[in-house]
């Protein structure tokens, strides 16, 4: 789909900096699809922080239980 955006030239120096690109087109598409990833794992991690996702490190915890009571054993 093709959209017209008004940029004033300063902008689009900047855009073209930023992304590395070198025609407007593409700089303003790579842009855009970093801006929506970055969105995306804002949303991930607000998941995450909010306590709606998590994670299960019942093996990891036991692990580092087992390594905690070997180390006492080879303490001096």
């Amino acid at each position: 789909m093709k959209v017209t955006v008004e940029l004033s030239d300063t902008e689009m120096a900047e855009i073209l900096t930023l992304t590395g690109e070198r025609k407007k087109g593409p700089a303003i598409r790579r842009l855009m699809e970093e801006a929506l990833q970055q969105r995306h794992r804002a949303q991930i991690a607000q998941r995450f922080l909010s306590g709606e996702w998590g994670v299960q490190l019942e093996s990891y915890e036991a692990d580092q239980e087992h390594e905690r009571q070997r180390d006492q054993e080879f303490a001096p």
